[in-house]
C-alpha cells in the first residue's frame, strides 16, 4: 500500500472517529499523522522495514503499529472494524456542503438519518430545522447542496479527465490496427468541466480495435459495442466513446466530434452557402452532385447525413479530399481554427478575415508565480520548489505563501515573512542563473484592506491579493472590496478572481466587468489560476480583458512540486481565451520580468 493510500485511510479514520463522537484529540492525531506522512518525501516502506516510523513527528506507538500494518499487509483491522461500525451513508453525507461530522452525528442520533436520500426527504418535510444548530436556512442549503452534488456527479474536472484520457490514448496507440488517433470532444476544446471522453481513430481493422477498447483495464461497464462506435463506463465514473472510421474519413470525423455543437452548426451553414455539405463523413460538392445526378443524389447525401449514415461510393465521388482539418477549413475559405476556440464566439468570422492570432504555446512560459511552500500550507521546501521549477526548464519562480489572516493555512506573520525573504535571498545566491522572487498571497480583508501594511509589502518583489473569507457578501460589496485592494500600489496581481472551486463551490458574486476595467486602469495583472479546482479567471472573460490591455499571469497555485504540471492546462485555458504570448506576463524573460516587477 503506497503512501497516498495510507494517508487517505488515516484521514478517513479521523472522520469516522468524529462521526462516532470520540475524543476530538484522538481524531486530530490521525489527521496530523496523515499530514506528516504526506509531507515525508523519503521511502516509507524502508522506514517501516527499519522500524523507524516513530522518528516522524507526532507518530506515537499506536500510530506506529497501524502504519506498519498498512505498509506490510495492505490492510488495517482497526480501520475495517471502525468503518463497519458506522453506517455507510454517513460517509456519503460528508460530501454535502455545510455538513460536518458533528452535524451528521446529530442528524443520525436525533432523526435516525443515515443516508443522503433520507436527509433530502427530512429537509423537504422540514424536520431538520428544529434541531439545535440548524434552521430553515440550513435546510435550504442542504437541499441545494444535494441537488448540486447530483448535478456534479455526472461531470469531471478537465485535469482529471485529461489524465484519464491520456492513459487510454496511449493504450490505444499500442494497438497495431490504429492508423490515426486523437482525443476529441469538449476535452480537446479545453472545457474546464467535461461530461465524457471522446476518441476518434482510423483503422483497417475496426472491430479488432473496438474489442481491444472495451477490454481495457480502466473499463467498468460496456454500454455499447459496435464496429464504428463503442461506449464504456470507466471505473473512475466517467464515460468514454470511441469512434472508428476509415483513414480518408478521419479529418472530417475529428472535426465533427471535436465540436462544439454551435461551431459545427455555423460551419455547416457556411458550407451550404458555398454549395457544399459538411458532415462527419466528409465535405461534399452538393451543387455538382445535384447537376450530375438529377434523380436526387444530392438530396440522398443530405438525407444520409441527417440519419447518421455513411455516403455510398457514388456519393463519395463528389467528396472534397482533405488530408487534415486544416484542409477542411481551407476548402471553406477559412484560416485554421485551433480546437480550443471552436465555440462559435467569433472564431469563424475571424478566420474568414485571417485574424486568428497565434495563440500561446506551452514552450513560451519562462516562469510562474503564486506557489506555496511548507512555510504555510505547502508540502515542499523552498529549495525543493525551486529545484523542480528549474528542472522543468523555467527561469524563475515566485513564492507566495499565505499571509497571517489565513491562520487555517499557517499564514506567515510579519516576522516569519521577513525570515522567508532572507532565506530566499540566500537561496538566490546559491543557484546562479535561476531566480526565486519573494512574494506573498495577501488576504483581501472584508473591507478591502490588505492583511499586511504597505511598509511590509514594499519589501516584497510582488503581491498576490486574494479573497479567502467573507465570500457571502453581495456583488456590490465584493466588487468594491476587491477594487479597493487592486488600487493599492503594492498589489501586483489579483488571485483566483471569483473564488470558485469547480464541482465543489460556486463563485462568489462579483462584477467582473468592473474588475477588468479596474485592472486596465491600475495595471494590475489578473491571474489565470490553473489549479485543477479553479481554472480562473474563466476563459469566457479573457478576450475582453486582453482587448482592454490587461495582462494575464498563469499560476499553478502549487502546494507541492507535482502540481507544477497544471501549467500545461493553464496554457490550454489561456488559448481558449484567445491569449497570445504578448498577453501573458510569465512568457517574459527573467530580465524583462525583473524590470516589469520594478515598474
Amino acid at each position: 500500500m503506497d503512501k497516498s493510500e495510507i494517508t487517505d485511510i488515516l484521514e478517513e479514520i479521523a472522520v469516522l472517529l468524529e462521526l462516532k463522537g470520540e475524543n476530538p484529540f484522538k481524531a486530530r492525531a490521525y489527521t496530523n499523522a496523515a499530514r506528516v506522512l504526506d509531507q515525508y518525501d523519503g521511502d516509507l516502506a524502508q522506514l517501516v522495514a527499519e522500524d523507524r516510523i516513530e522518528e516522524l513527528p507526532g507518530i506515537g506507538e499506536a500510530l506506529h503499529q497501524k502504519i506498519t500494518e498498512l505498509v506490510k499487509t495492505g490492510k488495517l483491522e482497526y480501520y475495517e472494524t471502525l468503518r463497519a461500525s458506522v453506517p455507510e451513508g454517513l460517509l456519503a453525507m460528508m460530501d454535502v456542503p455545510a455538513l460536518g461530522p458533528k452535524k451528521i452525528k446529530a442528524l443520525y442520533e436525533k432523526l435516525g438519518i443515515s443516508s443522503v436520500a433520507e436527509l433530502e426527504a427530512a429537509c423537504q418535510e422540514h424536520r431538520v430545522r428544529d434541531l439545535p444548530g440548524f434552521g430553515a436556512k440550513s435546510e435550504e442549503k442542504i437541499l441545494a447542496g444535494i441537488a448540486q452534488g447530483r448535478d456534479y456527479a455526472q461531470l469531471t474536472r478537465y485535469a482529471e479527465a485529461w489524465a484519464q484520457a491520456e492513459e487510454i490514448r496511449e493504450a490505444l496507440r499500442d494497438h497495431e490496427g490504429v492508423l490515426q488517433l486523437s482525443i476529441a470532444g469538449s476535452l480537446r476544446r479545453g472545457r474546464e468541466i467535461v461530461k465524457d471522453l471522446d476518441f476518434v481513430a482510423s483503422s483497417r481493422h475496426p472491430q479488432d480495435l473496438m474489442d481491444y477498447f472495451v477490454s481495457l483495464p480502466w473499463v467498468k461497464t460496456v454500454t455499447n459495442h459496435g464496429e464504428t462506435k463503442s461506449s464504456v463506463l470507466l471505473k473512475s465514473g466517467i464515460s468514454a466513446d470511441l469512434r472508428v472510421v476509415s483513414d480518408k474519413e478521419f479529418p472530417y470525423a475529428l472535426h465533427h466530434f471535436t465540436g462544439s455543437k454551435e461551431h459545427n452548426v455555423a460551419m455547416r451553414q457556411r458550407a451550404i452557402a458555398q454549395g457544399k455539405k459538411l458532415s462527419e463523413w466528409g465535405l461534399f460538392e452538393i451543387s455538382e452532385v445535384a447537376a450530375a445526378v438529377p434523380s436526387g443524389g444530392a438530396v440522398g447525401i443530405l438525407k444520409k447525413s441527417r440519419e447518421g449514415k455513411k455516403a455510398t461510393p457514388e456519393d463519395e465521388s463528389k467528396l472534397i479530399p482533405c488530408r487534415d482539418e486544416d484542409d477542411i477549413f481551407n476548402a471553406l475559405g477559412l484560416q485554421y481554427i485551433p480546437p480550443e476556440i471552436r465555440e462559435n464566439t467569433g472564431e469563424i468570422e475571424a478566420a474568414e478575415k485571417r485574424e486568428i492570432p497565434r495563440l500561446l504555446e506551452w514552450t513560451q512560459l519562462r516562469g510562474t508565480f503564486h506557489c506555496h511552500t511548507n512555510w504555510s500550507d505547502g508540502k515542499n521546501t523552498l529549495a525543493e520548489m525551486a529545484g523542480e521549477a528549474r528542472e522543468l526548464g523555467l527561469d524563475y519562480l515566485g513564492i507566495a505563501d499565505h499571509s497571517k489572516s489565513s491562520y487555517q493555512a499557517n499564514g506567515l506573520n510579519e516576522e516569519r515573512l521577513a525570515e522567508q525573504i532572507e532565506m530566499i535571498a540566500t537561496l538566490n545566491s546559491q543557484i546562479g542563473d535561476f531566480r526565486v522572487f519573494a512574494g506573498s498571497e495577501v488576504d483581501i480583508l472584508k473591507d478591502g484592506r490588505l492583511d499586511f501594511s504597505d511598509d511590509v509589502m514594499a519589501k516584497l518583489d510582488y503581491v498576490v491579493a486574494s479573497v479567502h473569507n467573507a465570500m457571502a457578501q453581495d456583488e456590490d460589496e465584493m466588487t468594491k472590496r476587491v477594487i479597493r485592494a487592486m488600487e493599492n500600489e503594492y498589489v501586483t496581481m489579483l488571485g483566483h478572481a471569483t473564488g470558485r472551486l469547480l464541482l465543489q463551490r460556486e463563485p462568489y458574486k462579483i462584477n467582473l466587468e468592473k474588475i477588468i476595467d479596474c485592472a486596465a486602469r491600475t495595471g494590475t495583472w489578473i491571474e489565470l489560476n490553473c489549479s485543477s479546482y479553479r481554472m480562473e479567471l474563466d476563459w469566457r472573460w479573457w478576450h475582453r480583458a486582453r482587448d482592454k490591455g490587461v495582462k494575464c499571469v498563469i499560476n499553478p497555485d502549487a502546494h507541492r512540486i507535482a502540481q507544477f504540471g497544471t501549467l500545461r492546462h493553464g496554457v490550454t485555458m489561456a488559448r481558449k481565451g484567445w491569449l497570445r504570448k504578448q498577453d501573458v506576463i510569465n512568457t517574459m524573460s527573467l530580465e524583462a520580468v525583473k524590470k516589469e516587477l520594478a515598474r
